[in-house]
C-alpha cells in the first residue's frame, strides 16, 4: 500500500499514452521497438523497485508490472510480475483508487533515511543485510544465499534489539579472537 498512489498516478499517465497510440494491429507497417516497450517507469521503495512497462506484442498492448525486492542480489535478483490488459488500465486505476480512498496508504514516510542494503561472501555462500520498515516499525532482514543451488533464509531482527544482537556476537567474537592459536 505504501506505494499505491504512485502506482495509480502511473496507471493515469500509462492511460493517456496508450489512448493516444491508435489501434493496435499485428500486421500494423508501423513495428514497435524490438522488446515491446511502448513507455516504462520505475518506482523506488525502501528495498524494493517497481517496473512498469506498457508492451506490445502479436496479442495486443499490456502493462506489466514486475517487482524487485533487494537491490544488493547480483543482476538484480528474481522479479514477480503480472500482466494488465492496456484496455483495463482505467478500471484497474479507478478499483484501485476505491482502495486508497476506503483504506488510506501505509505512506507515512520514516522519520530517518534507512541505511543502503549491504552483502558479503563467505565462501560459498552470500549475506544480505536490509533494512527496511512497515508499520510495526524498522528491522534488519539478514538473508543467506547458498552460491550453489540459490537456496535462501533469512532472519528479521526489529530495530528495538540490534543493540543486543550486536553485543552477542561481539561476546562470540571476543572469546573466539581470545582462543590460543593450535600450534
Amino acid at each position: 500500500m505504501s506505494s499505491a498512489a504512485e502506482f495509480r498516478d502511473f496507471l493515469s499517465d500509462f492511460s493517456d499514452h496508450y489512448a493516444s497510440l491508435g489501434e493496435h494491429s499485428p500486421t500494423n507497417s508501423e513495428t514497435p521497438p524490438e522488446d515491446g516497450k511502448l513507455k516504462s517507469e520505475m518506482i523506488v521503495k525502501d528495498n524494493r523497485r517497481y517496473y512498469l512497462d506498457l508492451k506490445e506484442n502479436q496479442r495486443g498492448r499490456f502493462l506489466r508490472v514486475s517487482e524487485q525486492v533487494s537491490q544488493t542480489i547480483p543482476r538484480g535478483g528474481p522479479r514477480s510480475q503480472i500482466a494488465i490488459p492496456a484496455q483495463g488500465m482505467i478500471e484497474f486505476r479507478d478499483a484501485l483508487t476505491e482502495l486508497l480512498e476506503e483504506f488510506g496508504t501505509d505512506d507515512q514516510e520514516p522519520q530517518n533515511e534507512l541505511p543502503e542494503s549491504r552483502s558479503m561472501r563467505v565462501e560459498n555462500k552470500m549475506f544480505y543485510f536490509d533494512v527496511g520498515s512497515n508499520r510495526r516499525g524498522v528491522y534488519l532482514r539478514v538473508s543467506e544465499v547458498s552460491v550453489r543451488n540459490n537456496f535462501r533464509t533469512a532472519i528479521t531482527i526489529p530495530e528495538r534489539s540490534w543493540g543486543r544482537f550486536r553485543d552477542i556476537i561481539s561476546e562470540f567474537v571476543d572469546k573466539s579472537s581470545a582462543k590460543p592459536e593450535p600450534e
